[in-house]
């Protein structure tokens, strides 16, 4: 499979243009990738632009790729959105993105009651720009058109506050309700709103929250698992229920 690279400026290039890599993305597509002379590569403005060259020179500042084929790739029409809670240690990155790399269009961080990493102010626009850091190395190595947007901190009144729009769905292991039971419909457009809790779960005052909105609670299968693995292993059923797998 061809290296896919990603540039942050928008991209106006038509057949037979070159196409400039530079900056941070030129130095790791020639020094890190390796990247040679005729090898073809693809290249993306991560909000659906698709385009596919051969790579004419390449050097730690400068790549340059001849555009032999360009295409566009439409956003999803039913949105999956990831709402993890923040985390201690690296698991809430590892959620990110492992859901990254398997098709969350969206993604939320979320300050649960129980959360014991805690973001300030200050912390919660570093904490943001390392998630979407996150996300958009994750989403070039799985080959994406698209690069979920990260959203800013939300509390847990604004996370339900989206069931007036949104299906959401709370993972929770304690509920008698299966996530394979929830019957999503492929038809239903609205964004689907996966709501994943810290370590030590969702507090049983935000479980309410959730359902005083309308919000869905099930769970996944007959085990408790990590924050990190919860919402992968979501995101994956739901994708193949909506016919996106």
């Amino acid at each position: 499979m061809a290296l896919h690279f990603v540039l942050d400026a928008p991209i106006d290039a038509a057949i037979g243009d070159a196409v400039a890599l530079t900056g941070d993305e030129a130095h790791h597509a020639a020094a890190v990738r390796r990247v040679r002379v005729g090898e073809e590569v693809t290249v993306g403005d991560g909000r659906g632009l698709w385009l596919t060259g051969e790579c004419e020179a390449a050097s730690p500042r400068e790549v340059i790729v001849r555009i032999t084929d360009r295409t566009e790739t439409p956003v999803p029409t039913r949105r999956i959105v990831l709402a993890q809670a923040l985390a201690k240690g690296d698991r809430d990155e590892l959620a990110v993105q492992a859901a990254t790399e398997l098709g969350v269009d969206e993604i939320i961080p979320w300050q649960a009651a129980r959360s014991v990493s805690r973001w300030d102010a200050a912390k919660a626009e570093k904490g943001r720009a390392r998630w979407a850091s996150i996300v958009r190395e994750a989403a070039k190595q799985a080959h994406r058109a698209w690069i979920p947007e990260v959203m800013p901190l939300e509390t847990t009144a604004a996370l339900a506050g989206r069931s007036a729009a949104s299906l959401v769905v709370v993972l929770e292991p304690t509920s008698s309700q299966r996530v394979t039971d929830l019957g999503v419909d492929p038809s239903d457009l609205r964004d689907l709103v996966l709501v994943v809790g810290p370590e030590g779960g969702i507090a049983p005052e935000e479980l309410a929250a959730f359902e005083r909105s309308g919000a869905k609670v099930a769970r996944l299968g007959d085990t408790v698992l990590r924050t990190s693995t919860a919402g992968p292993a979501a995101l994956s059923v739901l994708s193949a229920a909506l016919h996106r797998w």
